[in-house]
């Protein structure tokens, strides 16, 4: 299937790694512009030297903390600058924040907060311009299943998940008119660092194969999921093959999740 992304320009934070990693990837791969996006330097210089590497194109590497409003604007804007616009924005950047109410303290609901929704708030509303200048874009905010659906202990990152997907259906309701499609995906387990720590922790003995399949996971698909698949349907909600979907979530989570 022709995604229809060459030259468009895209900014995915939290671009280094994981699920934000393979979506620059496979949308550098696909012949899109590509901006990452994350804290660290040297692990940006890595992940672009990859991309570089695998797909032949340069990807910009910008350090910005998603959380501090100003970083957003700047990061935006140099992406903008640099490739000459923006077209698409990929909301990817978050930690995985999970205690039971009475252990959360007051400072790390606003602190999750501000990564999780309101990093992609200040990263949609500084690419506006440039999208509806292009006479469009796509948007795509990557929540979790917790946020449709929390379990117990799973505080505050299910409650700025489920934030994120009303903010999600709100977008897409306003930006329609500009040619502006938001979407959302809810991850499942998928390999990741966390993931991996939870597998030497619970299970060291055992190949991560043997982990991954374990049924004791509950995953219909019988497998604990990888970051391209992931990244592949993102790649999709961003892409013309995706023209006429908006307000939507997608689950990527083996069939994990007992909700819509």
């Amino acid at each position: 299937m022709e995604l229809g992304l060459s030259g468009k320009v895209a900014i995915v934070t939290g671009g280094s790694k994981g699920i934000g990693f393979a979506t620059a990837l496979l949308l550098a791969s696909e012949g899109a512009e590509v901006a990452i996006v994350a804290r660290e330097p040297e692990s940006l210089k890595e992940a672009a030297a990859q991309i570089e590497e695998q797909t032949g194109k340069k990807a910009l590497a910008i350090s910005a903390d998603v959380s501090v409003p100003e970083e957003a604007i700047r990061a935006v804007a140099e992406a903008a600058a640099h490739f000459g616009g923006v077209n698409i924005l990929v909301n990817n950047a978050g930690t995985s924040a999970a205690r039971p109410f009475d252990l959360v303290e007051t400072d790390a609901w606003g602190a999750d907060l501000d990564l999780k929704l309101m990093g992609a708030v200040q990263f949609s509303r500084a690419a506006l311009p440039y999208m509806r200048q292009a006479g469009g874009g796509a948007i795509v905010n990557v929540t979790a299943i917790g946020g449709k659906a929390p379990s117990a202990s799973s505080l505050p990152t299910s409650v700025s998940r489920a934030a994120g997907l009303a903010l999600t259906k709100a977008m897409s309701k306003d930006l329609a008119s500009d040619g502006i499609r938001v979407n959302a995906v809810c991850i499942g387990l998928i390999r990741s660092a966390q993931i991996e720590r939870m597998w030497q922790a619970k299970a060291p003995e055992l190949t991560w194969e043997e982990f991954a399949a374990d049924p004791r996971h509950g995953i219909p698909l019988g497998r604990i999921g990888n970051a391209r698949e992931a990244a592949n349907v993102i790649g999709f909600l961003v892409s013309d093959a995706a023209s006429f979907v908006t307000g939507t979530s997608v689950n990527i989570d083996g069939g994990l999740s007992s909700v819509l």
